[in-house]
């Protein structure tokens, strides 16, 4: 019989640089050495997905995408982004000849590239507006994939959800948390999924509210089509009018992007993005120095209830906020607690640890900043440390503020403000973040910079260090604003590289 042999390592490493959303460590350290220590490579392919921005004929909406220089990379690259279709049941009361035509235009449209980047660190941009845009998808290969970033910013200048309203566009996921979500009467929620893939998505949608679990009236799961998107309005799903809610978005076959834009008649709206995976620790940065209300939200999707110690990131260390210095969680229930102006005019950062035994939570804030009838909102999601680089495209001179928090060891870190969408020259520069503390980062930025520029931070030594950018524009007397934290943006991955192929025989 013929012998086949299949390595193992090659398949497990090319995985990886395509992904880059797995890490390979080294063998076991039990026996012989089997392998050499682990290479760390870039992704050589990214996906993103971007949702519908607005509804509002008011919209104007900026997209910029961004690929930091990343070590090792080499050739050619592409990263482009393209119109997902709107979900459709397929009819439209046209006969088969005029639909077919129909059918082709839209994917004649969707073959064009709405944006599309050329080089490592320079940012490219480009608007739309109105409430006509689409979702978007997207990938990156070769050299512009490792980190590559898409920020998507819309202005709203009146009716329901009216500010600033931006989001990171996101990776294909399985699984999604949102706490903070609502269906009050002053709110209106939707959950925007996207399909990036050839073949549909099947997705479950639960919600949970402080007394447990709702009856939704979607048990069958959401059908998402290829190529497409899909807003679901919350309130659609249950007859429960909850102020605090947390939506667990899981998918049963497929992937999908997935993200929350929380619109409210009084206060303005923005996106919540994602939790970070539920875990017994947790924090969220970039609270701005001057938000007038702040709301914590938090839920655990566990079979035990969780005691978290709640404490403040300040410029000066950790504090806790009088009156609310613990928080407990009962399982599957969520949790909401009214922080009020805890910054008291400086900067900081939420962080989250268990009084006692850990139990994994998800949690995310909703900041307010203005009174009366110019408050505007804003929500940082928990999320991960900055690690070995973050990314955030789409920042102005004035605007931008860059707020980074090392709430358990002092860390330095290496900020650099690429080149500018019209011009210039990037610029690096390295602080220091005090344990227990968070900093606003004042970005010297070169007057050579036009247009809009992207930020990366990278971890030189210490932390871990946590890290949001907020974004903010005015409009009359309203300060709108927008924040979005800077996990890692995974643009590498540790590969080991063995001295003998692990192989399959095929007898």
């Amino acid at each position: 019989m013929n012998r086949t042999t299949l390595s193992l390592l090659a398949v497990a490493t090319a995985l990886a640089a395509i992904t880059g959303y797995a890490t390979l460590t080294e063998p076991g350290a039990s026996g012989a050495d089997t392998g050499k220590a682990a290479a760390v490579l870039p992704v050589e392919r990214t996906s993103l997905l971007c949702p519908a921005p607005s509804t509002s004929d008011l919209a104007e909406t900026t997209y910029t995408s961004f690929t930091p220089v990343t070590e090792g990379t080499s050739g050619k690259g592409t990263a482009e982004l393209h119109a997902a279709a709107e979900q459709t049941d397929g009819t439209d009361g046209k006969d088969g000849e005029e639909s077919g035509k129909k059918d082709a235009g839209k994917k004649k449209d969707q073959d064009k590239a709405v944006l599309a980047a050329k080089e490592p660190g320079k940012p490219v941009g480009t608007e739309a507006n109105g409430g006509a845009a689409p979702a978007l998808f997207g990938i990156a290969e070769g050299r512009l994939a490792p980190g590559w970033t898409v920020q998507q910013t819309t202005e709203v200048t009146a009716g329901t959800g009216r500010g600033l309203q931006g989001v990171n566009c996101t990776a294909p996921d399985t699984e999604f948390w949102f706490p903070g979500a609502s269906t009050d009467a002053d709110r209106t929620d939707y959950v925007h999924l996207t399909n990036p893939d050839d073949s549909a998505a099947v997705v479950d949608i639960e919600l949970y509210d402080k007394n447990g679990e709702l009856e939704t009236t979607v048990p069958d799961g959401i059908t998402v089509q290829p190529h497409a998107t899909e807003p679901v309005l919350l309130s659609t799903l249950t007859a429960e009018k909850a102020t605090n809610l947390t939506v667990h978005v899981t998918v049963r076959s497929g992937r999908v992007g997935a993200a929350v834009q929380a619109l409210d008649d009084k206060v303005g709206g923005d996106w919540l993005a994602a939790s970070t995976d539920p875990s017994g620790s947790l924090v969220l940065p970039g609270i701005p120095k001057d938000a007038t209300a702040v709301r914590l939200v938090a839920f655990t999707p566990d079979g035990s209830d969780a005691d978290l110690k709640v404490q403040l990131a300040s410029p000066s260390g950790l504090i806790s906020p009088a009156g609310n210095e613990t928080l407990h969680v009962k399982s599957k229930m969520t949790a909401a607690v009214d922080l009020g102006d805890l910054t008291r005019g400086e900067p900081g950062s939420v962080v989250l640890t268990p009084t006692d035994r850990s139990v994994p939570v998800v949690a995310a804030l909703r900041v307010i900043r203005g009174k009366g009838a110019d408050q505007e909102t804003a929500f940082i999601p928990a999320t991960r440390p900055v690690g070995t680089r973050a990314t955030s495209a789409e920042n102005s001179g004035k605007g931008t503020t860059l707020s980074l928090t090392a709430p358990t060891a002092t860390a330095q870190v290496k900020v650099t403000a690429s080149a500018g969408t019209e011009g210039g020259e990037a610029t690096t520069k390295t602080y220091s973040i005090k344990k227990g503390t968070t900093q606003n980062i004042v970005l010297e930025v070169p007057k050579s910079v036009k247009g809009s520029y992207a930020l990366t931070v990278e971890t030189v030594s210490g932390g871990p260090v946590y890290g949001a950018r907020t974004l903010a524009a005015t409009e009359g007397e309203t300060s709108w604003f927008t924040v979005q934290t800077l996990p890692d943006d995974r643009g590498t991955v540790k590969v080991p590289d063995a001295e003998q192929d692990l192989s399959v025989l095929q007898k």
